[in-house]
């Protein structure tokens, strides 16, 4: 059934791209946040996503592959994102009003928070590669094809990835300590 949509939207069927977009829109929002860190430039990039799948659909050669052409086209469309937001983007984060309580709420939004400055500190890319991986739970084969590279590059990227946020989540996590102990860093 599926590859009888995209066959059929290669053919220029609206309603057939409509139904592949509407099952894979959620999915592409939730990596695109991830990556971009930003629910706004995740929408820009998810609709930018969206416009060249239905304007390159008809280049797709093989059909069964349309999910990761779909991604590859996700990351590139958030990397394009982000280097064109980089030189006019200024961080202000505002707190929700209304955010939803539950038990230890500090600890959570402390770790939340710890982790979101590390992933901050990583390129777009790098972040593609941990979004793929572990959250979009993707193979490392199937990340490597989405992304165009070899699989040996992916598998490095992702460590040398996963060691920048380790090494950023120790930077950070040192002061704490630092100043539990009654010492001042």
């Amino acid at each position: 059934m599926r590859l009888d949509l995209v066959v059929r939207a290669q053919r220029g069927d609206h309603d057939a791209f409509a139904m592949l977009a509407g099952a894979a829109i959620f999915r592409l929002d939730a990596a695109a946040r991830l990556i971009l860190r930003d629910p706004d430039q995740a929408k820009d990039a998810v609709q930018e996503t969206l416009v060249r799948a239905w304007r390159d659909l008809p280049t797709l050669r093989d059909p069964a592959r349309f999910d990761a052409w779909l991604h590859r086209l996700l990351v590139r469309a958030c990397v394009d994102e982000a280097r064109r937001l980089r030189r006019h983007r200024f961080d202000v984060e505002l707190t929700p009003l209304d955010a939803p309580t539950s038990g230890d709420t500090a600890s959570s939004l402390a770790d939340r928070d710890q982790l979101e400055r590390g992933f901050r500190r990583l390129e777009p890319q790098a972040r593609a590669l941990i979004v793929l991986h572990h959250y979009l739970d993707l193979p490392m084969p199937e990340v490597a094809i989405v992304l165009g590279m070899p699989l040996g590059t992916a598998k490095s990227r992702l460590s040398r990835a996963l060691q920048t946020m380790r090494a950023a989540l120790d930077a950070d996590a040192r002061p704490r300590a630092e100043l539990a102990e009654g010492r001042l860093a």
